[in-house]
């Protein structure tokens, strides 16, 4: 017979909890929060993010922010619209909304992102390896005691829409967007040219970008990880940490040791 779970009185209001769930839910309340972090939490709760296209469309800031994700791909070349061959199948696309917040709960920006149905792609056929680059963590606390112990600077990157830098080499086509179908065309289908967020390969393609950037600028691969890049200059040494779109740099030298030409990350 299933033991039952142990309930015990708690010190807050008599609530009783079980002793099997280290932080039950029902014991949770706003009362230990500092007055910044409360202010934060209210703010931030007022404003609904849209869950699907149908509640998003005919609002003017996600509109605006709709029409701004599809002019930067376009900027991009990601795609190019094409007739869908007899043999080949077209994956769907969603949008995906989110509110963004300063540090301080006050709205920055509404932001949307394409994204493909990447669990409708067929493993062989238009998708191959996956992986990306993940640090180990015992390489970001090494590079972390290094640079704390010898006093060299540290910063940490975010990389914006890395995967949509990513170079896409296979056949993947996807239907046109809710509310962005050609009206002259509406039987055409993009071929992707390079990654989006939700492709299963997107991941991989960015790997390869930035892995490929990297050793281009002379920076070699570690062989006790591959997410750590370090290079050799006559201004001195500078490491590079790769945790999927985050980068941790540091460097014993203020002097660039980057090349000022060729694609960067941005």
């Amino acid at each position: 017979m299933a033991k039952k779970a142990l309930k015990t009185p708690d010190n807050n209001n008599g609530i009783q909890r079980s002793t099997r769930v280290k932080y039950p839910v029902q014991i949770f309340t706003y009362d230990d929060f500092i007055v910044h972090h409360y202010a934060y939490m209210v703010k931030v709760i007022q404003k609904v993010e849209p869950t699907c296209f149908e509640q998003a469309v005919g609002n003017p800031k996600w509109d605006n922010a709709m029409d701004e994700e599809m002019a930067t791909l376009d900027a991009n070349a990601t795609w190019e619209l094409i007739a869908l061959p007899k043999d080949k199948k077209a994956i769907g696309c969603k949008w995906v909304y989110k509110v963004k917040h300063n540090v301080d709960g006050f709205m920055s920006r509404y932001k949307t992102r394409l994204v493909a149905k990447g669990y409708a792609q067929t493993y062989g056929i238009n998708y191959e390896e996956t992986y990306s680059l993940v640090a180990k963590i015992t390489t970001i606390r090494a590079i972390i005691v290094m640079a704390t112990t010898k006093g060299w600077s540290l910063h940490q990157m975010d990389v914006k829409n890395a995967f949509l830098h990513g170079d896409l080499h296979e056949e993947v086509y996807m239907e046109q967007p809710p509310s962005y179908v050609d009206q002259k065309r509406p039987n055409l289908v993009y071929r992707l040219k390079k990654t989006l967020y939700g492709l299963k390969q997107a991941p991989r393609a960015w790997s390869d970008k930035i892995g490929q950037y990297l050793v281009t600028s002379e920076f070699q691969t570690s062989n006790a990880d591959f997410s750590l890049y370090v290079k050799k200059t006559d201004h001195g040494i500078v490491v590079i940490v790769i945790y999927v779109d985050d980068l941790i740099i540091t460097r014993n030298s203020d002097a660039d040791a980057l090349p000022s030409h060729g694609v960067k990350p941005t």
